[in-house]
């Protein structure tokens, strides 16, 4: 063997030694740091009229990572406990998350150097001479040969480097999609008891309605038989009685439809576990909400977090496809021993090195490297597309709770009069001083006012936990 071949080696183990990763080293995006999330200063506390429950926001303070204990339901805490212990939607985010690991892992080892174990036999048979005379007899011989090879690819231009630093960008995404995946149980979950304790109101509400409807039907039937109104009265009563029953399996159709909901985010089959039958009075409305700086959203948000990793993984891409277009070069060693078909044993090696340089690929690699870069500006594009949409839900929401408190406070005033009139009306309709339809006006106006506060009380609890999850919940407290 020369003595030019270890000068070379060791010339490209100084050359691996001083590489650089070729492609952008990913810097993370700024922060967007705006004087707050709506244009118009937002309110800091939501007081409704009627002297309903007041929330105030606090600026910057720590969201627990058992932020529905906000609501003070132990019911709700039972649920979520079960949701987070068997739901398949968190095995699953789990196992990608675990999946991912691994394949960082995988796309290490072209770091290290290689070893392989081989080995082989031969037989060889000799048919002889065929003469008689020549004595010479066939002959059957074996060989056997065992031995090490170690190749070692050396990553001058760091296209390895690169694609490890882009399957480790893919593996903090799926960390972050295991996040959002815990984050959207968690506040699917609270908003599905939410809405089964506003439906269970609403069904309420219309069972009063449909007793009320029976007075009124007993009240003017009694007035008929004493001949002091017209059968006309009695069947405005039986038909407002029917058209009120017509309303409630369209109600108990809705709750059941959310309870099966809340079943499935539990991780339970609809027919073998009901969730807890959830009332509004069941739940307390946080008297305090936390409001993230805007600057530091973006860190709290899984889905953004998510979609910073993808930008981070194209921007790996880019450095690995820009490698191929370089050399590459490999040291490789090979030990075999061998027993001889001679007889003895012997030992036979080798070293080499291989540099491979791409001259022409009909224009592959360079378009290669041109779409990684594409992906880069749409991963980018996608991630101010994530932001905003994550700013945005934090102003709807903020916006909501403003209105949500406007909303009840003017509905529990609107309810206190509906009744008032509605007693009024069943007092001068009984006493003949007015007629059978200002009595079911009254008895409209009362319902809806009912039903409408019913969906102003749900919707306030579920704009609140809305915020919660619209921060991030507290998921990077959370053992996930």
């Amino acid at each position: 063997m020369s003595r030019a071949a270890p000068r070379s080696l060791r010339a490209l183990a100084a050359l691996a030694a001083l590489g650089c990763a070729v492609g952008p080293n990913f810097a993370r995006p700024e922060a967007p740091n705006p004087p707050g999330y709506v244009a118009e200063p937002a309110p800091t506390e939501f007081t409704p009229q009627a002297g309903q429950t007041a929330q105030q926001l606090e600026l910057a303070r720590e969201i627990s990572a058992q932020w529905w204990q906000a609501f003070r339901s132990p019911e709700l805490d039972d649920v979520i406990e079960r949701a987070l212990r068997d739901s398949p939607t968190l095995v699953s985010a789990r196992a990608t998350l675990a999946a991912a690991e691994q394949a960082v892992i995988a796309a290490r080892g072209p770091l290290f150097p290689q070893l392989d174990a081989g080995g082989s036999v031969s037989r060889l048979h000799t048919p002889g001479d065929g003469g008689a005379a020549s004595g010479a007899r066939p002959s059957t011989s074996a060989s056997y040969s065992v031995g090490a090879t170690v190749s070692y690819a050396v990553d001058v231009f760091g296209g390895t480097r690169r694609a490890v630093e882009e399957q480790a960008a893919l593996a903090e995404l799926q960390q972050h999609a295991l996040a959002a995946a815990w984050l959207a149980l968690t506040g699917n979950t609270v908003t599905a008891a939410i809405t089964t304790a506003a439906l269970r109101a609403q069904i309420d509400a219309s069972l009063e309605l449909i007793q009320q409807d029976r007075d009124n039907l007993a009240l003017v039937q009694r007035k008929f038989d004493a001949g002091k109104v017209a059968r006309s009265d009695v069947l405005v009563a039986e038909t407002q009685l029917a058209s009120d029953l017509a309303q409630l399996p369209t109600l108990r159709q809705q709750l059941a439809l959310a309870e099966h909901a809340l079943s499935v985010l539990a991780g339970q089959l609809p027919g073998a576990w009901s969730p807890p039958a959830f009332t509004l009075d069941g739940f307390t409305l946080p008297g305090e909400l936390p409001l993230t700086l805007p600057s530091e959203l973006v860190r709290q948000r899984p889905d953004i977090l998510a979609a910073e990793s993808q930008l981070h993984a194209s921007s790996a891409a880019i450095g690995v496809a820009t490698a191929q277009l370089f050399p590459s070069f490999t040291l490789s060693a090979n030990v075999t021993r061998e027993a001889l078909l001679s007889g003895g044993y012997g030992t036979a090696w080798d070293l080499a090195s291989q540099a491979v340089t791409p001259l022409f690929h009909g224009g592959t690699l360079w378009a290669q490297r041109k779409a990684a870069i594409e992906t880069y500006q749409a991963s980018l594009a996608t991630y101010q597309e994530t932001v905003l949409g994550g700013f945005q839900q934090v102003a709807d929401t903020l916006r909501a709770l403003e209105h949500d408190a406007e909303f009840v406070g003017a509905e529990a005033q609107l309810l206190d009069t509906a009744r008032e009139s509605l007693d009024l009306q069943r007092i001068s309709y009984d006493a003949g001083k007015s007629d059978l339809l200002l009595l079911l006006a009254a008895q409209r106006a009362y319902q809806q006012a009912r039903l409408d506060y019913a969906r102003a009380e749900g919707q306030r609890l579920a704009d609140s936990a809305l915020l919660f999850v619209a921060l991030g919940g507290g998921w990077w407290q959370a053992n996930l």
